[in-house]
């Protein structure tokens, strides 16, 4: 028995059964199936604490209100509102600068502050900090995400925007950022920053990615 045999879950599924709690249709493997009594009793009690409940409060009423209508910066802007953000920090790649101009721009008009801190805020060299010099090839300078989050934590964000930060990068500031973050914009600098085009081409143009290495 191989290990994809013996770690199934929901992306081996793909019934949905879980959307109307069709019980019936749950495989053996089910997640939701197998989750123990605590851990269901758990998450909802967590749910219960006043933010927690506030966000999945704020997300059903906007889903309810707007599903299909609005796009995912109206979305973000209403959200922010029900929630009572004051104070936005956007957290940028400077290749999507340009675009983070024009969200703080929009988040201004709607009675937002904002403050944003770009990838290359307290750039370091590559070198200093032990990579090879053959990865230094678009110049020495590396972005520092770590000081990105540090800096909009001591402005005390109310909500986070990540836009377009590089893969793994995104990692670091997900780690140190503080404050609720969303995100805006993935980086995909090949498909102009659409990383599911992949997914839908994968049976045509990207059918190589199926191709084990």
């Amino acid at each position: 028995m191989t290990t994809q045999d013996t770690c199934r879950s929901c992306i081996d599924c793909g019934r949905k059964a879980c959307q109307k709690s069709n019980e019936s249709l749950y495989p053996e493997y089910c997640l939701t199936k197998n989750a123990s009594k605590e851990q269901l009793t758990q998450t909802r009690e967590t749910y219960m604490e006043e933010y927690n409940n506030e966000v999945m409060v704020q997300t059903a009423k906007i889903q309810s209100k707007y599903y299909e209508k609005l796009t995912r910066v109206e979305e973000t802007i209403l959200f922010a509102k029900e929630m009572g953000a004051k104070k936005i920090g956007i957290a940028t790649c400077t290749a999507l600068l340009k675009e983070s101009i024009t969200l703080a721009k929009i988040l201004r008009a709607h009675g937002f502050q904002v403050f944003s801190a770009c990838c290359k805020v307290g750039a370091i060299d590559k070198r200093e900090i032990g990579i090879p010099e053959q990865y230094i090839k678009h110049g020495p300078n590396i972005c520092n995400p770590i000081l990105q989050a540090q800096i909009l934590n001591e402005e005390k964000t109310d909500l986070n925007i990540v836009m377009g930060l590089c893969v793994g990068h995104d990692v670091l500031f997900h780690q140190y950022i503080e404050g609720p973050t969303t995100t805006m914009v993935v980086k995909d600098r090949v498909t102009g920053h659409n990383p599911a085009a992949p997914l839908y081409t994968s049976h045509s143009f990207y059918k190589k990615l199926l191709n084990e290495e």
